[in-house]
């Protein structure tokens, strides 16, 4: 029986995005650090938050704002990701997907999808939140380091 040389898998890092400075951080941090160096591939994620059911007066409502959010979201990872390319990563190795947030929090949409797609690393930007804000409606970041499992969890200040 032949065996196949297979080489080493893909260390795959998912960076959780959105259009703040905080977020262009966690994308730089990361092409600085890894970019150019075999090895390594990038999932860029955009999880858009859902409105509330009584938002929207009729499904066309809904499905018009979905598109809407869906295409900004694509352009801002399109362009992120040129980012990633041009720093080194080959354009194969550089994917990206966007979602509506469902019931969940972000941080658990961001870890089950760090689960489907068998990820090492999430990296995310940290948002400058008061103690009141975090109080009442959490920290991503945090809930990511406290709830991650096997992976490594960057928060880039």
């Amino acid at each position: 029986m032949e065996t196949q040389n297979v080489g080493p898998k893909d260390k795959h890092f998912l960076i959780a995005v959105d259009e703040s400075d905080s977020s262009k951080r966690a994308v730089l941090y990361v092409a600085d650090i890894v970019g150019g160096f075999p090895g390594f591939m990038v999932t860029l994620l955009s999880v858009i938050p859902e409105p509330e059911e009584d938002f929207f007066d009729s499904e066309e409502e809904q499905v018009a704002w979905t598109r809407e959010k869906m295409a900004a979201a694509n352009r801002m990872l399109d362009n992120y990701r040129q980012v990633m390319i041009h720093s080194g990563f080959p354009p194969e190795k550089v994917r990206v997907r966007a979602c509506v947030g469902g019931e969940t929090s972000f941080a658990d949409t961001i870890l089950d999808m760090r689960c489907d797609m068998s990820c090492c690393t999430v990296v995310v930007g940290r948002h400058h939140k008061s103690k009141t804000e975090e109080f009442l409606f959490g920290s991503t970041s945090t809930k990511l380091i406290r709830d991650a499992k096997n992976c490594a969890v960057w928060v880039v200040e």
